[in-house]
């Protein structure tokens, strides 16, 4: 499919920019807050130190919920209008938990924040959906978690940078300011993709027409399990992160760094999938990635197990884990969509709730057993890899590495 031609389509390269910026607003809630957890549980006496994990685990299941009512609104209302007042209620959300002085009240502004900005992920998916599809799809997914991966990197020293300088609350200010400008960008640059005869009215039987087709189609359902563990892993290790560096390593002030490192080869794996998924296929390469992260968080497991674990160690395995994952996970979307284009809004939303509302379960299960022995990390990794695995054999029928 192309891009439709209309007078304020933006160019290519500007599309997945914004596509991208869109994206990382609800990164941004979430990495950007990590140096600040400890100080915020001094400043709201929150004393059990694993309960700080619920600011970023409650956020991603806001995000996951709030992808069902967006995605169907967006299928009704268009793509464009539904974003734009998604990002508007981010903005305000991050303005009123700027004033918290409440643990409890800014859990629920933060469960409020991630069901706005939910939107950036289901309706920005929808968008690229609409235009196009196959490998062509899974590249412009690659190319814009590139440009969306600068926020993990460059977040949590943000984050820190701000802590030098203002209290806590600034991080919000800041969330907020961003989210404004982007929804300004977008108002002015991004088109309406979805064609007006497409439209249709939330309905119940509609709805529950779509969540039988998507729960029952077997690249839809099973892909999307399995991007549900590997990334239920991943934000786990996010949000260990301060009590890792604190507790395991005693140099919180490296945190920052060290989880730019790690995100940096994400980045490097979406590009290169970029570059070879048209030639090599999206589930040969999911496919061989899912088996390398395997075997990576099971060298990292023994490595810590045996009590051999220092931060060079951790780095380097952590940062493959994390690379493997995003060769994994950015081709596993783009599959779980490929049948489900013509209802791309809903499907979406529906996927994005079991993906998202899954991970946060998986993380929040990871991080509570947490217990202070790095081992638990890679081992909770390698039992979230052998699930994926595990479901994806079960969709493809046990063909993994077939040129597809």
């Amino acid at each position: 499919m192309s891009q439709p031609v209309t007078p304020r389509t933006p160019h290519f390269v500007e599309f997945v920019a914004l596509i991208a910026s869109l994206m990382a607003l609800g990164a941004l809630g979430i990495d950007s807050m990590l140096p600040a957890l400890p100080v915020i549980g001094q400043d709201l006496g929150v004393t059990v130190h694993n309960h700080l994990q619920w600011i970023v685990s409650i956020y991603f299941l806001g995000m996951g919920f709030g992808q069902l009512f967006f995605g169907v609104m967006s299928d009704w209302l268009g793509r464009k209008r539904v974003l734009i007042g998604g990002v508007i209620l981010y903005v305000v959300f991050g303005l009123i938990a700027a004033f918290s002085q409440n643990f409890t009240f800014l859990l629920i502004l933060r469960l409020c924040q991630g069901l706005a900005v939910a939107t950036t992920g289901v309706v920005t998916r929808s968008i690229i959906r609409d235009l196009y599809s196959g490998p062509q799809m899974a590249k412009v997914m690659s190319i814009s978690f590139v440009v969306f991966l600068l926020v993990p990197i460059l977040a949590p020293s943000l984050g820190q940078v701000v802590l030098l300088v203002w209290p806590w609350r600034a991080i919000f200010l800041i969330m907020a300011a961003l989210g404004a400008l982007t929804a300004i960008w977008a108002w002015i640059r991004l088109p309406e993709t979805m064609n007006p005869a497409d439209r249709h009215r939330p309905d119940i039987s509609h709805i529950r027409r779509v969540a039988f087709f998507v729960v029952t189609e077997p690249s839809s359902i099973f892909y999307s399990f399995a991007i549900t563990f590997l990334i239920g892993g991943l934000l786990a290790y996010v949000a260990l992160m301060p009590q890792i560096f604190a507790d395991v390593f005693h140099k919180p002030h490296l945190m920052a760094i060290i989880f730019a490192v790690c995100a940096a080869t994400m980045g490097a794996a979406s590009a290169l999938n970029a570059s070879l998924v048209v030639k090599l296929g999206v589930k040969r390469i999911s496919h061989s990635a899912l088996t390398g992260y395997i075997v990576v968080t099971a060298i990292h497991l023994a490595w810590a197990a045996a009590g051999k674990e220092t931060l060079v160690s951790f780095t380097l395995l952590q940062a493959l884990t994390m690379g493997l994952m995003s060769l994994s996970t950015s081709n596993f979307s783009a599959v779980a969509m490929e049948k489900v284009g013509h209802v791309a809004g809903t499907a979406a939303s529906l996927q994005g709730v079991i993906t998202t509302v899954g991970a946060a379960v998986v993380s929040g299960l990871i991080g509570q057993g947490w217990t202070g022995h790095i081992a638990w990390l890679p081992g909770a990794a390698l039992g979230c890899g052998l699930i994926a695995i595990s479901l994806i054999a079960i969709a493809e029928k046990g063909r993994l590495y077939d040129r597809n």
